[in-house]
């Protein structure tokens, strides 16, 4: 199993991916079900699983892609090209999808879902190159996580004191003023900046451990049940921890490692139990098919949306996109105001598998 492409690994972030082309592409923002928006701050919904999934899900593949290079002989020098390599197109892939289409440098946005992965990707990948052995990276995590805690907790905020995790006078948000002013999502605030990005890095270490884990010689039953395990004190700690330091998404707080992690575990030991264990692949067929070329998926979808939306349509004597033509005249009287505005990007995703198909038949993987 160490050299084969394990198919539930596609399972789980084709699901993830789908998620956010789900989430990220309502036909109307004012029409959205509770359960697809994130969480206004502290706590959570289903929404605020998504990234810490995919992420999860990115340090299984390191784990899993870069030992069976190591196994192969690759040299050092090699390995290191490739990590840098593929960190710069994802990241230059954010930046070119934050500039499209009016390329206005001077307030482009530089933090984001693909710059984060491609930062995440880079130390994971190097850390796991430096620390091959799994409490090496168990004990970087723990660390991260408590450092994070005890920055946002002691390290005072001008204004504000310490210990503030409220929108206006948290760290991160000071720190993404101070270096990244005029170039983030909000003007005073960023839920993929610079602090934050140091837990999730933690997030994409607790996922190579479940992939060292898979790589283990152990049955296939006591490897999904070993995942399912190790997803329950995960959790069960995320959610004790939380009146202390609350579960936040756009703080990304070290509980929200915790208890993200721990669900990713238990949702994923499920998926490679019954795709790897029991056989039953024909339900994941789609999300396999999204999964293996995952970031085109997502980096396509939100190209597509971005152009479609520049796209004007008369409408009784006003203008709109065909987005909003179709949700007012079709989806919206056709099924209502919430529901019609989740078909529109459920019609996304199955577009998707049906383009990138081809590609999956003929093992065509594109590595950004």
């Amino acid at each position: 199993m160490a050299n084969e492409r394990l198919l539930s690994v596609d399972a789980f972030r084709g699901l993830t991916i789908a998620a956010m082309v789900l989430v990220n592409n309502p036909a109307s923002w004012s029409h959205v079900f509770v359960p697809l928006r994130h969480a206004a701050w502290h706590g959570w919904t289903p929404t605020d699983l998504v990234f810490p999934f995919f992420l999860f899900i990115v340090g299984i593949s390191i784990s899993l892609s870069l030992s069976r290079r190591m196994g192969e002989g690759k040299s050092s020098g090699a390995l290191y090209g490739k990590i840098f390599k593929r960190s710069a197109l994802i990241l230059l892939v954010g930046w070119f999808l934050h500039l499209f289409p009016r390329f206005r440098f001077a307030t482009m946005r530089i933090p984001g879902v693909l710059p984060r992965i491609a930062v995440c990707f880079l130390c994971g990948a190097l850390l796991y190159l430096w620390a091959k052995k799994s409490i090496s990276r168990a004990a970087v995590g723990v660390a991260l996580l408590i450092g994070y805690w005890a920055a946002l907790t002691f390290i005072p905020v001008p204004g504000f004191g310490a210990g503030g995790l409220d929108e206006k006078g948290n760290l991160c948000g000071y720190v993404d003023r101070l270096l990244l002013g005029g170039h983030l999502y909000k003007p005073r605030f960023d839920p993929e900046g610079i602090l934050s990005t140091i837990p999730a890095l933690a997030t994409v270490l607790i996922g190579t451990l479940a992939g060292d884990w898979l790589r283990t010689k152990r049955t296939l039953t006591r490897k999904g049940l070993g995942l399912f395990l190790a997803g329950v004190p995960l959790t069960a700690a995320g959610l004790a921890l939380h009146p202390l330091f609350p579960v936040n998404k756009q703080l990304w707080t070290s509980t929200y490692v915790l208890l993200t992690a721990g669900l990713a575990f238990l949702v994923f030991s499920f998926c490679f139990v019954l795709v790897e264990r029991l056989g039953w692949k024909g339900w994941a067929k789609p999300f396999i098919v999204l999964g293996s070329n995952a970031i085109t998926v997502f980096a396509g979808s939100t190209l597509m949306v971005k152009i479609l939306m520049l796209i004007k349509i008369p409408d009784a004597g006003r203008t709109v996109n065909p987005i909003t033509w179709l949700y007012t005249h079709v989806l919206s009287p056709f099924a209502g105001a919430n529901l019609g505005s989740l078909i529109y990007p459920l019609l996304l995703v199955v577009l998707w598998v049906v383009l990138m198909s081809p590609l999956y038949k003929y093992k065509i993987f594109i590595k950004l």
